[in-house]
């Protein structure tokens, strides 16, 4: 008992100091995370004093708050403050956290930049809210953009295998002419979304061009007048319901390929010969059959003559055994004695 009540007083007075222990150490804990806290803060603010000193000198509206929200938030302080300093320099204004909700949602922080800054250069109506709606959208803004300020030629029938001689048409008079055409289109920037885009126009302008050359009486006209194709195409319209407005369509080069209704005459008077020898040879091969049947009959009637000649020695022979040669009838008998 006594060796217990020793071995009691032992663990209580070893608890004793490790709770004395647990007790100095605790403070000390938290000062060292306390320190490296501290110490993990003045890293960053280190590695974001560039950035603070940059936007100093260009007076552009972001702290150490920003930068550390940025980084909170996993994305890149350094690219977002420099698309912000282009677009403050440029003219445009647009705020941090703008920038930060475009990048959170998916969009293209440097398309929408260049995009933004070639917009108001041009004298664009459209601000920067627009602009990060149309990349939010699946839009290449940068490249529309580009398009709307320097117009784009788009060529029909596209540079591809098979369109060497062009769109191919065949005119009412049966001569078919091969077409290439230039068109100059520029981007809708307002009517971005949920229109179609410059496959369409191309397929249009080649249908307008196929239908032009057949209603030609002529091929002659195509010749002479290839603006008449080019102002047909544009009064149709072919640009609504697309991203693109049409602003001229050029042809650049008309090509005889071949004369298709010679060629069928060609193709339907040989097919006439054919059906014509093909009658003839029926009337032949009739004619034939016909010559052949009469020779059976002339047999059949030859066979009949020798068989009736067969049997007139037989009649002969018959009557003259009969003594019915000469006469009609046999003479009747006669009484002598009268």
């Amino acid at each position: 008992m006594e060796a217990m009540n020793e071995m009691l007083c032992l663990a209580e007075a070893d608890a004793g100091a490790l709770l004395v222990l647990l007790a100095l150490l605790l403070p000390l804990a938290a000062l060292v995370a306390l320190l490296a806290m501290v110490a993990w803060a003045v890293k960053k603010v280190f590695s974001f004093m560039p950035i603070w000193i940059e936007a100093r000198a260009a007076s552009v509206p972001i702290g150490f708050a920003d930068c550390f929200e940025m980084h909170f938030q996993k994305l890149n302080p350094r690219e977002i403050f420099d698309a912000l300093k282009m677009l403050h320099k440029a003219g445009i204004e647009v705020t941090c956290d703008e920038l930060q909700n475009h990048v959170l949602s998916g969009g293209h922080l440097k398309n929408v930049r260049d995009a933004a800054i070639a917009v108001d250069k041009a004298g664009l109506r459209i601000g920067f809210p627009q602009i990060a709606q149309l990349d939010l959208a699946g839009r290449d803004v940068a490249l529309a953009v580009r398009d709307h300020v320097n117009p784009v030629v788009l060529r029909v029938p596209p540079p591809l295998p098979g369109y060497e001689n062009g769109l191919v048409g065949v005119a009412k008079d049966g001569i078919s002419l091969g077409v290439k055409a230039r068109v100059t289109v520029r981007t809708r920037l307002d009517n971005l979304i949920g229109t179609a885009g410059e496959p369409t126009i191309v397929a249009r302008v080649g249908e307008g061009i196929v239908t032009a050359i057949g209603r030609a009486a002529s091929h002659r006209e195509i010749m002479e007048q290839p603006g008449r194709v080019a102002q047909e195409i544009i009064s149709r319209g072919l640009d609504r319901g697309t991203c693109y407005e049409i602003l001229s369509l050029d042809i650049e080069d008309v090509n005889v390929l071949d004369n298709v209704a010679a060629r069928l005459r060609t193709v339907r008077a040989d097919a006439d010969k054919r059906i014509a020898r093909a009658r003839s040879e029926e009337r032949r091969a009739l004619a034939v059959a016909q010559g052949q049947e009469m020779k059976a009959k002339t047999v059949s009637a030859e066979a009949e003559v020798l068989a009736s000649m067969t049997e007139l020695p037989r009649s002969e022979a018959s009557a003259f055994a009969g003594a019915r040669i000469g006469r009609r009838k046999p003479l009747p008998a006669t009484d002598i004695r009268m």
